[in-house]
């Protein structure tokens, strides 16, 4: 009984420097932050995973997200152009801590106020980016330099809240159901005169084209009618030469010869009707074949 009495204060002990040990003991997980405090002032932050301790019964722990958050909005917001039009704007935000001491002093800790006053600073930003643009700017793909103006300005203004704008999008843009038409109508406008703009270049350039083509057309026929009569007039003189050089070495058979072909050309058909003088020279080698040259 006297072992069994020292041995339970021993035992109580022991349990009362585990239990202080668990309760010192703390986690920190890789997607938070945590924050010591003591009496409700800062005594430490830690940002990288793993376990560590604080003073039992002091200090406490508060944990804070690492992770990327986002601000959607509930419904569109309405901004003006440059054109005083109104538009509906549909966005969202992605932000995160940056600082998380800034962040705890600027909004005691608090998710919801440092999103409302992140909303508020971007949706001014975005108000007056697109009171720069007109309706077709904003449309046609400007977006990304409002988007990257609108970001180097907000984090410029809120880097000293501890907290980092990562993101803006434009989900949406739309009009007004009143004017929406309207715009609709004056845009189609606008696309139909430049493609009747695009069409008569296109037809003016067509013509041009095809006043070349029969300009070349022309001067092609021209050169190759010029060189055929030439290689024309060059096969006649040859012919006239080789003609020549025949009836200087027998003008009887030349002629003769002659004859035949005439003969044949103008019997070629069985139709063909000639009325000639009977003593015409052009018969003189069908009466007489072999007194032809007496003749």
């Amino acid at each position: 009984m006297e072992n069994n009495n020292k041995l339970l204060p021993t035992l109580a002990l022991g349990l009362l420097i585990l239990m202080l040990a668990w309760s010192s003991a703390f986690r920190v997980d890789q997607r938070k932050y945590a924050m010591v405090f003591q009496f409700g002032e800062v005594t430490k932050v830690v940002d990288k995973p793993g376990l560590y301790f604080r003073a039992p019964l002091l200090e406490n722990v508060r944990y804070f997200d690492k992770r990327i958050l986002t601000i959607d909005a509930e419904e569109p917001d309405r901004f003006q152009t440059q054109e005083k039009k109104n538009v509906l704007v549909d966005s969202f935000i992605k932000w995160r801590i940056a600082n998380v001491e800034k962040f705890f002093k600027t909004f005691r800790g608090q998710e919801s106020v440092a999103a409302d006053r992140l909303r508020q600073i971007v949706y001014g930003g975005l108000r007056d980016e697109i009171g720069k643009l007109t309706v077709a700017e904003i449309i046609s793909g400007r977006r990304s330099s409002v988007i990257e103006s609108l970001m180097a300005r907000t984090n410029a203004e809120v880097a000293e809240y501890g907290v980092q704008v990562v993101d803006v999008r434009l989900k949406r843009v739309d009009f007004p159901a009143n004017i929406s038409g309207a715009v609709y109508d004056r845009m189609q406008a606008e696309r139909k005169r430049v493609a009747n703009e695009l069409r008569s270049e296109g037809s003016a350039e067509a013509e041009k084209i095809r006043a070349d083509a029969d300009r070349q057309r022309e001067v092609i026929l021209a050169q190759a009618y010029k060189q055929a009569q030439e290689v024309k007039g060059e096969g006649d003189a040859k012919a006239a030469g080789i003609y020549a050089e025949a009836y200087n070495q027998n003008p009887e058979f030349y002629s003769f010869y002659r004859s035949l072909e005439a003969y044949k050309q103008s019997f070629r058909n069985k139709s063909d009707v000639m009325v000639l003088d009977p003593s015409s020279d052009f018969f003189k080698y069908l009466k007489n074949p072999g007194k032809g040259a007496s003749k």
